[in-house]
């Protein structure tokens, strides 16, 4: 299975920039042993003349761009479900198990996603009531995402 986070915005290097990488190389070199085939990240950005509803839809439709088909897809949104380090490691090795081809993980823009993204989404997560930057989120997912490869493979980075 292979892994997308596909992400409104671009990095400009910088401490986020550095820990996406590291945490992005650790989860490939990890996530071969784990049938978990490549892992990374696709950056897009919507016209900055767009505004409202047609910025939430330019940017929906390149995130569902750089999603196959039949993938299988995770939101980032602030209303979403608060989900544990353990639970995100259960569902990614379930869709592992159950033959899912591709797990992309959207994050949005500054206006959260539009419809078209919502109606495509499996499952909805957040990372707390608090308002995050999007680039600390993108460092965030790509630690969480090697966490839940580590609690796969009972590797004692994550601790109970």
């Amino acid at each position: 299975m292979r892994i997308v986070i596909a992400a409104i915005g671009k990095m400009r290097g910088g401490p986020e920039g550095a820990l996406v990488d590291d945490y992005l190389s650790r989860s490939k070199a990890m996530g071969r042993r784990l049938g978990f085939g490549d892992v990374k990240l696709v950056e897009a950005e919507a016209p900055k003349a767009l505004s409202g509803d047609a910025l939430k839809q330019r940017e929906g439709e390149l995130l569902l761009k750089a999603a196959p088909d039949n993938a299988r897809i995770i939101v980032l949104d602030e209303r979403g479900e608060n989900i544990s380090s353990k639970k995100l490691a259960r569902y990614m090795g379930e869709m592992r198990d159950q033959g899912a081809g591709d797990l992309v993980f959207m994050i949005g823009g500054a206006d959260g996603h539009g419809p078209a993204v919502k109606a495509r989404a499996a499952r909805s997560i957040s990372f707390g009531a608090a308002t995050w930057p999007h680039m600390l989120v993108r460092a965030m997912l790509t630690e969480q995402i090697y966490r839940s490869m580590t609690i796969l493979s009972g590797h004692p980075y994550h601790r109970s």
